[in-house]
């Protein structure tokens, strides 16, 4: 049969995984359920665009899936109508004049300020030399909207306690400034004054772990993922959520757009537009809990 001569091919000389190859005979056989439900006669090299349209509003009507969902599906069909056609068993592949839906927007998740307060309170108890630590990354990340790697790449020469200002390297090497406040230099201060009783001088880097050594993108993501885990039901708890945490609440409290997208390092303004969205969205629920006829 074509599709598992197709899923031999994929399997021995393209070395797709396991997974993978199960997920494409799947799909195949999704889709041949479906186009001999419509006719008995019909075959992998008379289908033709319009029986594939039909097969994507099913998946879409019928079977509810989610846009992504179908578009991975297509993927694969298309992939196996390619691979006919290089192996000169059709001429024209059915696929290419089929669009799939438009991918959702997902918008980015991000902790609400009452339970960003609830943590930086809590954070605030612990006075230990981790605790310290902690509440200077989490403040960093909340109050700077920085990148964990611009995070982690920080010296102590970045930090400019005269002007009040973090100097940060972003993607590409494009640097940029970004100013701060009293609380973070006072956060980063009383860090610093930790990190100098626990280790003494001479660091490369800003955020030192217990032990001493420069702080890992898997030590940042466990110790983020502890502290919210303690305030919010968020599905996400990772450093770039406080990054989405920090620019939500700079739109939400009157910055504009392109204040905001300097301060994020955004090339592009559109993919700074996606928090207007998350915006419009706690609005929304804010009406639908708050007024009685909505």
């Amino acid at each position: 049969m074509l599709n598992e001569q197709f899923l031999d091919y994929f399997k021995s000389e393209k070395n797709c995984s396991e997974q993978t190859i199960t997920s494409y005979g799947l799909d195949l056989r999704e889709f041949e359920e479906f186009f001999k439900s419509l006719d008995k006669n019909l075959t992998w090299t008379t289908v033709d665009e319009t029986i594939i349209r039909e097969w994507v509003i099913f998946l879409l009507d019928e079977r509810n899936m989610k846009n992504s969902s179908v578009n991975r599906k297509l993927s694969t069909l298309r992939s196996f109508y390619h691979y006919l056609i290089k192996r000169g068993i059709i001429d024209v592949n059915p696929t290419m004049r089929v669009t799939g839906p438009k991918r959702e927007k997902v918008l980015p998740a991000f902790v609400r300020t009452k339970e960003m307060d609830e943590l930086i309170d809590m954070l605030d108890a612990d006075t230990t030399y981790e605790g310290r630590l902690h509440r200077a990354l989490i403040l960093t990340l909340y109050l700077t909207g920085v990148r964990q790697s611009e995070l982690l790449s920080l010296t102590d020469n970045d930090i400019d306690f005269g002007s009040k200002q973090i100097k940060v390297t972003g993607k590409r090497n494009k640097q940029r400034i970004i100013p701060f406040g009293p609380e973070l230099e006072a956060c980063i201060r009383d860090y610093l004054d930790a990190r100098s009783q626990e280790f003494g001088q001479g660091f490369d880097h800003l955020f030192i772990n217990t032990k001493g050594r420069p702080l890992s993108k898997r030590q940042l993501w466990s110790v983020v993922n502890e502290r919210l885990t303690a305030v919010t039901t968020t599905y996400k708890r990772s450093p770039h959520v406080l990054r989405h945490t920090f620019a939500t609440a700079m739109l939400n409290n009157g910055a504009d757009l392109v204040s905001i997208q300097k301060l994020l390092g955004h090339t592009n303004l559109n993919t700074t537009q996606v928090y207007t969205h998350v915006s419009f969205e706690e609005l929304k629920k804010t009406y639908q809990n708050a007024h009685p006829r909505s």
